[in-house]
């Protein structure tokens, strides 16, 4: 029997081995080496890429200044609410979500049909950030997140609130659904009152949450607070005045402007119909604009007392110089200018008395063109009163080269041009600082304001003392009278143009001084298209004028200056003096 062979051993390798062990060597040699390269020439290009996915810029809150009225009442405030943003994307992830009862509940809560939120959610499915509803009620958002679904989030924002709603909105305005202003003076000091938001960077996860901050790329400035002109407890009584006087007549609209001679500052502007600019479905355009600033209008007789004034600047009349008006009526260029009844021979005062077209026609006339439309230009017709409210108008005085002599008197009773209520003021409040103009303001004046004389003071001292016969027995105003205050005015009542000529709607003015033994205020009424047989500015606007000013003079504490309360006053103080017993 042969030696049994003995068994080779185990190679220490082979080939397979060695490919096998070489393969997992250069593998890791490779990964080794392309993570040392990423890591030494790579590595900023990657920290970018990982920093759009994960870093962002994200804007410091900040607060929009308040708006004040002239005695520190707030008129529109910031407040935070929460605003309601949705992962669409998750919350497919998730289908179970949207059949769940809790998801019927934020349909409810949200005003939705179900139906109608889950296809807004398939509509987006591939986001992850949708803005769902912006600045809910704080009883929505307590509700929604007492639901504390999965996918959908509540984030703070601010929302503007105005106190006085519809008495302040067309001169204050709103902002829109990113806090900037987008009507009125929230429009106008945008700049001012939203600040420097500021910026910061931040790490957040997949849901946006921050998870770190990396600091603050631009600080953080909350905007300035707005100290307006206006006095809203006299904004408030013109506000309830126009209201019910619009409402009585029937009117398509109405404007009340309130400057302060001494300053020219805006105590009181509203309009009908009004807006509360808390409800963003009552922000409509026709609703919105501000009249009293905005829209032009034929004067009518409210212009008369400029063609006076230019007059008495000619040194061509004085207030008693006699002036034919018979028989009521005359021809200018085949035309005729008419007044209601034949005055016969009057006074320059007895013109503006009794609103006579023929008398100021023929004042005008024998007036050098340019001499008399100066008078229109330094009053600022034709251009903006410079306040910086957005969308002002600048009316129309675009005299043609060859107008003809019918233009020129028509134009001398307030027809062939047309101006905005607040102009109309500002010409009013010019006649009553004794002819000094001063320029028009929204903001409270703390500082000396610019001015110019324009007209002497003895022709406007004269132009005043006429106008104040209009309010008294034998005037066409006296419902403009007031109780305590002497008061000089003109009522206006015009013929809305149309295409082709004039129809049969009537605008509606007073413009009126008080008091005119120290003027304080101008105030311009306007009714457009006031219904029936009583569309006079006497009847009409002449009484709004005279239950705004009477209690607006008293609530500036202007003292009384009419004689009877004079006397009275005077004798009280007697009485007074001498332990209450009468003298005789």
């Amino acid at each position: 029997m042969g030696q049994a062979r003995k068994p080779k051993g185990i190679p220490l390798c082979t080939g397979r081995y060695v490919i096998t062990v070489s393969v997992f060597v250069l593998a890791f040699v490779a990964i080794l080496g392309r993570a040392a390269y990423l890591q030494i020439y790579e590595s900023n290009k990657l920290s970018i890429e990982a920093d759009k996915r994960s870093v962002r810029v994200k804007g410091i809150d900040t607060r929009r200044g308040v708006i004040y009225d002239r005695n520190g009442i707030e008129l529109a405030r910031s407040i935070p609410v929460e605003s309601l943003w949705v992962d669409p994307k998750k919350i497919i992830d998730s289908p179970s979500l949207m059949h769940s009862v809790d998801w019927k509940k934020l349909a409810t809560v949200l005003e939705m049909k179900e139906s109608e939120l889950t296809r807004f959610i398939k509509e987006r499915s591939t986001k992850r950030f949708v803005w769902l509803k912006r600045k809910l009620h704080p009883e929505q958002a307590q509700f929604i997140h007492r639901l504390s679904l999965d996918g959908v989030y509540l984030q703070q924002e601010q929302r503007r609130y105005y106190p006085t709603a519809e008495i302040n909105s067309h001169v204050v305005g709103f902002t829109g659904i990113d806090s900037n202003g987008l009507e009125g003076l929230e429009k106008a000091f945008n700049d001012l009152l939203i600040g420097n938001p500021g910026q910061k960077k931040v790490v957040v996860d997949l849901y946006r949450n921050v998870i770190e901050n990396k600091g603050i790329i631009n600080d953080a400035k909350n905007g300035e607070d707005l100290v307006l002109s206006l006095d809203s407890r006299i904004q408030a009584l013109a506000y309830r005045e126009l209201k019910a006087a619009v409402l009585r007549h029937g009117a398509r609209a109405g404007s009340l402007v309130i400057l302060d001679i001494d300053t020219g500052e805006v105590l009181a502007m509203v309009n009908q119909p009004s807006y509360n600019p808390n409800r963003g479905d009552q922000r409509k355009p026709q609703l919105t604009r501000n009249r009293a600033v905005t829209d032009m209008f034929e004067p009518g007789s409210t212009a008369k007392p400029f063609t006076v004034l230019t007059s008495l600047e000619a040194k061509s009349v004085k207030p008693n110089t006699l002036i034919s008006t018979g028989p009521g009526k005359f021809r200018v260029d085949n035309q005729w200018v008419r007044d209601g009844v034949n005055l016969g021979t009057v006074t320059v005062t007895k013109i503006l008395q009794k609103s006579s077209n023929v008398g100021v026609a023929k004042l005008a006339l024998a007036l050098d063109d340019q001499t008399f439309l100066d008078t229109f230009y330094k009053l600022g017709f034709g251009l903006d009163t410079g306040s910086g409210f957005p969308g002002e108008s600048s009316g129309r005085l675009s005299i043609r080269h060859n107008w003809s002599q019918f233009e020129k008197a028509t134009m001398a009773y307030g027809y062939g041009f047309q101006v905005t209520p607040l102009q109309l003021a500002q010409a009013y409040a010019i006649i009553g600082s004794k002819g000094v103009k001063r320029p028009v303001s929204f903001l409270k004046v703390r500082e000396p304001i610019s001015e110019e004389r324009i007209f002497s003071k003895e022709s406007t001292e004269q132009v005043l003392q006429m106008m104040e016969t209009v309010v008294k027995e034998g005037g066409t105003a006296t419902g403009a009278a007031l109780e305590s205050y002497r008061t000089a005015g003109k009522t206006g009542t015009a013929r809305k143009a149309i295409k082709g000529g004039y129809g049969d709607e009537y605008l509606s003015f007073f413009a009126g001084i008080s008091p005119v033994s120290n003027p304080k205020i101008a105030m311009v009424v306007m009714l457009d298209e006031p219904e029936g047989d009583v569309y006079y500015g006497g009847d009409v606007a002449a009484p709004i004028y005279s239950n705004v000013a009477e209690q607006a003079l008293r609530l500036l504490n202007i003292v009384p200056d009419k004689e009877t309360l004079q006397t009275a006053h005077s004798s009280n103080t007697l009485l007074a003096n001498n332990g209450g017993r009468k003298n005789g």
